[in-house]
């Protein structure tokens, strides 16, 4: 068995690394990597997942006696996706990797790699789609409230935690794109906030008054007190005065839901559901939540109508005497 060709790829990450393809293989995944890396401007996060997929797809081909890209077929792919079946892979899982599938033998056939697009056919496990659990608003209000009495005595990591807290919960933005904010990307005077977001689409996010003011304390008196060289124009900061990363952010959101009796625990994703939530309940209507969030999707955007109709279906069973 050939070993694998490198071919100079970053990505190849965990599963490639450890998949002992043939050349023609393993080059190819090179091929694709710098694809998803240079032209669709993927994230590391989602490369990673994508080529992790695809290196599965192949090694599977290689055992099955397939030795070029040209002799891969529907069946090949179908025995693939039922391996992930028979080995417990949940349904979510195999519904993601037939889509990867059929992103790369999209690519391969309109590159010229193959003469036909084998995957097109290819269907996938309906995904029991799920929301974690969301905050209700005197939840929401609570959290905000335990945060900022702790950043009374005015600490720059106190505010910094109120003002993204505040921010999170009022924009429904990704825990990446918060960590992603540099300084001027607040717009005061508009109290809009530009966010950059999956597939480096860029969208602007409005927030209220709460969040003005947290946004105010924390650059007046906050992120002056922390900021070091090396930090950028970061709007939000560490405890060593440089960007801060995801990791902290969501053992703040952790730590701070922890100290509101009753609440679910849940973090900074669980706060972006609980804004978008909470805005349907409010009245605003489907697209412009789906703007807000920036799904690329209507039908990710619909999921949390679900959530909204079963809290209405509860409430009205423990209110309503004939329910």
């Amino acid at each position: 068995m050939s070993a694998p060709a490198r071919s100079g790829s970053s990505a190849t990450l965990g599963s490639v690394e450890e998949a002992d393809l043939p050349e023609e293989f393993a080059r190819l995944l090179g091929d694709y990597e710098r694809h998803l890396r240079s032209e669709r401007d993927l994230t590391a996060h989602s490369i990673r997942a994508y080529i992790g997929d695809i290196a599965s797809l192949l090694d599977h081909a290689h055992r099955s006696g397939i030795d070029s890209v040209d002799r891969l077929d529907l069946r090949v792919l179908r025995s693939w996706l039922a391996k992930q079946q028979t080995t417990g892979r949940a349904r979510t899982t195999i519904a993601r990797r037939a889509t990867a599938a059929r992103v790369f033998t999209a690519w391969l056939a309109r590159t010229a790699r193959t003469s036909t697009d084998v995957g097109s056919s290819l269907g996938s496990p309906r995904a029991h789609r799920t929301l974690p659990p969301v905050l209700r608003a005197d939840e929401a209000g609570a959290l905000i409230r335990a945060a900022a009495e702790l950043a009374d005595d005015g600490s720059a990591m106190g505010l910094r935690d109120v003002a993204m807290l505040e921010l999170l919960y009022a924009t429904g933005i990704r825990v990446g794109e918060l960590v992603g904010l540099d300084v001027d990307d607040v717009d005061h005077g508009r109290r809009v906030v530009r966010v950059l977001g999956k597939g480096r689409k860029e969208r602007t996010v409005p927030y209220g008054d709460p969040a003005a003011r947290a946004l105010d304390a924390w650059l007046v008196r906050g992120r002056p007190a922390l900021v070091v060289d090396g930090a950028g124009a970061a709007l939000f900061l560490g405890a060593r005065g440089r960007r801060i990363d995801q990791r902290a952010v969501r053992t703040l959101v952790h730590r701070r839901i922890a100290e509101v009796p009753g609440a679910p625990d849940i973090g900074p994703h669980g706060l972006r559901h609980t804004a978008a939530t909470h805005l349907l309940e409010g009245g605003a209507d489907l697209r412009s939540v789906q703007e807000l969030l920036g799904h690329a999707s209507l039908a990710t955007t619909q999921l949390y109508t679900h959530v909204s109709t079963d809290r209405l279906r509860r409430a009205y069973q423990q209110a309503h005497p004939r329910a």
